[in-house]
């Protein structure tokens, strides 16, 4: 099919009435943002198409087929086009239009991919995991801490997209940093993406200082006098929760890392730098983590250990008071067995003095088993 073709196949998709609105509500200074349940404003997919030509956004370009068009004419200048969860019939044409591959292409529309980086041709297709912390008042057994989206960026020559997943991460107030530093935006698409990688990855440092206050409290109550009490689940489920964020972050390290070192041709030398900050910034990411993870365990450990001491301790209750109950229960066994001749059976005294003996045998097994710490 001809690039003709392709542009009135996207143009047929309706999305263009979307974008002439797009362009009315900027002139307005109005946002377009997703990050609410619902979708797009538009009615569709598109959440936003700019053209950047020098740094600056140029202004109009309401029409994709124009814009693109414009773009590949004068050979400067990127656009970046932003969707939000599209359909299959969506990104056809978008697809078609800017020859991506029909693997990334899949992977975008499916999501659920792990964090990873693709080359196709002069295509640079990225995932990232994005990450946001759920306030809750008390954490409990299944209380959700951290929950998890998808960004998934097309990165060419003259072009930028980005596929978000998820109720969480917008992209419009990182457009908005971008256009705040016309110099750094002029870099071209591949700053946008080093943009979208520090941002991901700040998030994941933001998270973790909030889980750091979760574990503090666990910690707390763990060591607290009724520590033993305290209901494992809580542990779990923060284990649990650790264990989706250590899923976004980990696999992230090899593709910052081949975007950081490795030469490709879609990222200037000087745009890597950048990625090798963002990679410090995974490595304390990734460290955090793993302490949390082993804080964890230690605490769950001493936990159990509390569990074993109180259950003991309450085991040494029940004998030592076992053992002070069977005095009196021998005693009245034995008189119990009806016979004649007992000791001081017939003695006017005999009774008080059995009673006597029996009390001061109790007491001097209390006293023994208070001393020894049983009691």
């Amino acid at each position: 099919m001809s690039m003709a073709g392709n542009l009135r196949k996207v143009t047929s998709l309706g999305r263009v009435g979307g974008l002439r609105k797009v362009a009315r509500l900027a002139r307005r200074g109005r946002r377009v943002d997703l990050s609410h349940p619902a979708r797009s404003p538009l009615g569709s997919s598109v959440v936003n198409c700019v053209t950047y030509r020098d740094g600056a956004r140029v202004p109009g370009g309401s029409d994709l087929v124009d814009t693109v068009e414009r773009v590949r004419k004068h050979g400067d200048g990127f656009v970046w086009l932003g969707l939000h969860e599209p359909t299959d019939q969506e990104f056809a044409g978008i697809a078609e239009l800017f020859e991506l591959h029909p693997l990334a292409v899949e992977d975008a529309i499916e999501a659920h991919q792990r964090p990873k980086l693709e080359r196709y041709d002069d295509v640079l297709f990225a995932v990232f995991k994005t990450v946001c912390y759920v306030e809750h008042e008390e954490l409990t057994a299944t209380s959700e801490v951290v929950n998890t989206g998808e960004i998934m960026v097309f990165v060419g020559e003259d072009f930028v997209i980005t596929v978000r997943h998820g109720m969480h991460g917008s992209l419009g107030p990182l457009r908005e940093e971008l256009e705040a530093d016309p110099q750094q935006l002029a870099k071209g698409p591949a700053a946008v993406l080093h943009a979208i990688a520090d941002h991901v990855v700040d998030d994941y440092l933001h998270v973790t200082d909030l889980l750091q206050a979760d574990i503090d409290q666990v910690e707390s109550d763990v060591f607290s006098q009724n520590g033993a009490r305290l209901d494992p689940g809580r542990i779990y489920q923060l284990k649990r929760e650790l264990l989706e964020l250590k899923r976004a972050v980990v696999p992230l390290a090899r593709p910052i890392e081949e975007l950081s070192t490795r030469p490709i041709r879609v990222v200037a030398p000087e745009i890597q730098a950048y990625f090798r900050d963002v990679s410090d910034h995974l490595l304390r990411a990734k460290e955090q983590i793993a302490a949390f993870d082993e804080l964890l365990n230690s605490i769950l450990q001493a936990h159990l250990a509390q569990v074993s001491v109180a259950q003991n301790e309450d085991m040494r209750k029940i004998t030592a008071w076992a053992a002070i109950v069977a005095v009196p229960t021998m005693v009245c066994g034995v008189y119990g067995m009806n016979f004649e001749h007992m000791p001081e059976l017939r003695w006017t005294f005999g009774y008080p003095l059995v009673l006597g003996v029996i009390a001061v045998a109790c007491l001097t097994l209390y006293r023994g088993f208070r001393r020894n710490g049983w009691l």
